[in-house]
């Protein structure tokens, strides 16, 4: 199927993985609809748009006319008070509002869903010997059990998405990427960079919580949706992820890397069942080697230092000036 240069819509188009999306895309040669609550203008070649995930029929003029969609926008900050109204329903809604306006564009291929790995992993009924691919989905009852947010979005949002598709004869295929690492384009960071600029700081809240994680390079996962969307025999769920890792063979990695940092020497040993992914599923569609754990970790570290570490102001700790300095030394 040729789709060279065609035009593509990306929903949440400022987001880290889809402005890494959006500029692998536009490097292809593809014209690109994003899909932004505020749009402030855009690069030759690229529109956006405005679009709310809430409100129904908000994506009909975006997905006019495209080839391919691309949805990666869904909610990833943690509920303060609501979970089904700040994470669920913007992410279940959102993505059946979305589908609806693709479902009156009759130029429509194919639409790429961003999931994640979360949705095949969180259960407890699986033997551990055996790497999870994609036949494997997260048990609703025991994400509700554990009051995993997010990961019940995904889930919940993916089904309905499958629901849908198979219901209205819309082609179908989702992306389902571990924990995303590299280097970020927007000026903010997001919830992920946060977390790997925490752990360089000393930080052990959010990694103890994450426990045993499987890891990405952000360029790997951007290819892959590209893949899968230009390949007429993909087809379902694709696992993409590098290699999963336990909290103390991650702070080892780093701890060898940047030997100067205040990073955390061990973590408590996790509860949760081992797991390992496999994904040859992705591998046999002819994507190419994942990036090693060391270049995300370096090709993260090295963007904050790029942005002349303004990131690091949102910590305002003891460690600042340090770290600071001592990020721009290993980079040196």
């Amino acid at each position: 199927m040729n789709r060279a240069k065609g035009k593509v819509c990306v929903t949440g188009a400022s987001g880290f993985l889809a402005s890494w999306l959006v500029k692998r895309l536009l490097l292809a040669g593809y014209q690109v609809i994003g899909t932004v609550r505020d749009p402030e203008g855009a690069k030759e070649r690229l529109q956006l748009v405005k679009a709310d995930l809430m409100l129904e029929g908000s994506f009909d003029e975006a997905v006019k006319g495209c080839h391919g969609v691309f949805h990666t926008a869904s909610p990833v900050l943690r509920p303060s008070s609501d979970p089904k109204k700040e994470i669920l329903a913007p992410a279940v809604e959102g993505t059946l509002n979305l589908l609806r306006s693709c479902k009156k564009n009759s130029s429509l291929r194919r639409v790429v869903l961003t999931s994640s790995s979360s949705t095949i992993r969180v259960r407890d009924d699986f033997d551990p010997k055996i790497p999870l691919d994609e036949s494997s989905w997260s048990s609703v009852d025991l994400c509700e059990k554990l009051q995993l947010w997010y990961v019940l979005s995904k889930t919940l949002a993916e089904r309905a998405a499958w629901e849908f598709c198979n219901d209205n004869d819309i082609d179908l295929v989702t992306v389902l990427p571990s924990f995303v690492v590299g280097p970020s384009l927007p000026p903010d960071l997001c919830s992920t960079a946060l977390d790997v600029l925490g752990l360089l700081q000393g930080q052990v809240e959010k990694f103890q919580w994450h426990g045993r994680m499987g890891y990405v390079h952000i360029d790997d996962v951007a290819q892959c949706h590209i893949l899968v969307y230009e390949q007429e025999s993909a087809s379902g769920r694709y696992l993409c992820s590098s290699i999963v890792l336990d909290n103390n063979e991650l702070v080892s990695i780093l701890s060898a890397r940047y030997p100067s940092l205040p990073i955390p020497k061990r973590f408590e040993e996790s509860s949760r069942p081992r797991y390992d992914f496999n994904t040859s599923k992705l591998q046999s569609l002819g994507f190419k080697e994942f990036k090693s754990i060391q270049q995300m970790l370096d090709d993260c570290v090295a963007s904050f230092v790029k942005e002349e570490l303004n990131s690091i102001k949102q910590f305002k700790n003891q460690h600042e000036i340090l770290i600071t300095k001592q990020l721009q030394h290993t980079q040196e």
